[in-house]
C-alpha cells in the first residue's frame, strides 16, 4: 500500500467528518495510516525539565506558572547548567532519546540567551536530541538557537483561532504563528499541538487540527494534551472531556499529519492504562517519560516501562537530526564552554 499523501489543504468540514466517524472506523483508518509511516510498536520517548519555573507574565488560563494566578507554585530562577546536564544524563540512562527544556517566559531575555545556548550544547554532547520551549522568538533568537544545535522548538497553538481569546489575551494567535515561522526559517524542527478540555467545542478541536495540518510543513511532533486542572487557575473547575473524544483527536491528528510523531502528552497521570493503550492504537507514538511535566504530575517512569512491556512496545531509537559535522561542532563547543566559568548561572542576579 502506498504511503498516505501529505496534505496541507484540509477543510474544517473534513476534520469534523473524521471526528464524527464511528469510533471503530476512525481507529481502523488511523491505525492503517500509522502503519504506512511508522513501526506500530515503537514509541518515541522524551523527558521534559523546567529550567525556569513560575512568574510568567502571560495569562494562559490553564497554566499554574502564570503570574496572574495564585496556584501556590514556588517561583524559581533559571537552573544552573550543571543541574540541567545531570538531569539530561539521568534521562538518557532511563531510555529517553530527546531532552526537552522549558522556561516560563514570554520570550527569552538577551541576558539569559548565553546560558540557554550552553544548555543546548551540553545536552547535545550527551548524544540526546534537544528541544526547548521558551515562549515567543524573534528571527535572530531562532537563528542563535539553531546555531547552538537545537533540534526541536516547542510552541503550541493550544486551541483554535476562534476560541483562542477565551484562553489567552496577552499574546495573539498570529504571535504564535510568527514564532513557528521563525523556527522553520532557522532550520529547526517544530513541536506544536494543543490542549483538549479547555471548554472548547468539536469545531474548535477540528479547527486546531486544520491549523496544524495546513501549516506549510507539518510539525514533526504534535503534542495532544489533556487539560490538567490546577487549583487557582481559571480552569480549575472545567468540565471533564469525554475520554473517547480525546482518542478521536489523537486518531484525527494521525490521519491528517501521517508522518508526524503524535505525542500523548500532559494529562497522562489521570489516564488509566486502557485509555493510554487506545491512544497508542489511534496513532500516538510519542510520550514524555518521567515523574513530572514542568509543574504537573506524569506517570512514574517504572509504570511506563511496565506498560510498554505489557503492550509489546519498544522505545524508538534516536534519529540523527543534524549532520555529523554539525553535531561534532556542537560537542567541541560544549567542551570549550565547560572550561569557562560563565557556564554557571549566577543565582544572585534577578531573572524576569
Amino acid at each position: 500500500m502506498a504511503a498516505t499523501t501529505l496534505r496541507h489543504n484540509w477543510t474544517l468540514e473534513e476534520a469534523r467528518s473524521l471526528l464524527d466517524m464511528p469510533f471503530n472506523d476512525l481507529l481502523f483508518q488511523a491505525q492503517s495510516v500509522h502503519r504506512q509511516h511508522f513501526d506500530p510498536n515503537e514509541v518515541q520517548v522524551s523527558t521534559l525539565l523546567s529550567i525556569k519555573t513560575g512568574a510568567c507574565p502571560e495569562d494562559c488560563k490553564y497554566c499554574p506558572q502564570s503570574g496572574h494566578y495564585n496556584t501556590g507554585l514556588e517561583k524559581e530562577k533559571l537552573l544552573e547548567l550543571e543541574k540541567v546536564v545531570a538531569e539530561a544524563r539521568a534521562a538518557k540512562a532511563k531510555g529517553a532519546s530527546r531532552f526537552c527544556m522549558g522556561a516560563a517566559w514570554r520570550s527569552p531575555a538577551e541576558k539569559d540567551m548565553p546560558y540557554v545556548l550552553d544548555m543546548i550544547r551540553q545536552v547535545k554532547s550527551l548524544g540526546l536530541e534537544t528541544c526547548m520551549t521558551l515562549g515567543m522568538l524573534q528571527p535572530e533568537q531562532a537563528e542563535e538557537l539553531a546555531e547552538a544545535g537545537l533540534d526541536y522548538y516547542n510552541h503550541n497553538l493550544d486551541t483554535s483561532e476562534k476560541y483562542y481569546n477565551h484562553i489567552i489575551t496577552t499574546r495573539t494567535y498570529q504571535d504564535r504563528l510568527d514564532t513557528l515561522a521563525n523556527v522553520r526559517e532557522a532550520g529547526m524542527k517544530v513541536c506544536c499541538g494543543g490542549i483538549m478540555g479547555l471548554g472548547e467545542d468539536e469545531d474548535d478541536r477540528a479547527g486546531l487540527l486544520v491549523q496544524l495540518a495546513n501549516l506549510p510543513q507539518h510539525p514533526e511532533s504534535v503534542p495532544v494534551n489533556m487539560l490538567v486542572k490546577v487549583k487557582g487557575t481559571p480552569l480549575e473547575n472545567a468540565e471533564d472531556l469525554d475520554p473517547f473524544e480525546f482518542v478521536r483527536v489523537i486518531a484525527a491528528a494521525r490521519i491528517m499529519m501521517p508522518a508526524s510523531h503524535v505525542r500523548l502528552s500532559a494529562g497522562r497521570e489521570t489516564m488509566n492504562e486502557e485509555l493510554q493503550a487506545l491512544c497508542f492504537l489511534a496513532g500516538a507514538n510519542s510520550i514524555f517519560y518521567g515523574e513530572k511535566l514542568l509543574t504537573t504530575a506524569n506517570p512514574e517512569a517504572d509504570a511506563d516501562t511496565l506498560l510498554f512491556r505489557r503492550l509489546g512496545i519498544r522505545s524508538e531509537q534516536r534519529e540523527q537530526c543534524v549532520s555529523e559535522a554539525r553535531e561534532e561542532a556542537a560537542i567541541v563547543g560544549a567542551l570549550e564552554h565547560e572550561a569557562t566559568r560563565h557556564l554557571f548561572y549566577d543565582a544572585t542576579r534577578e531573572t524576569a
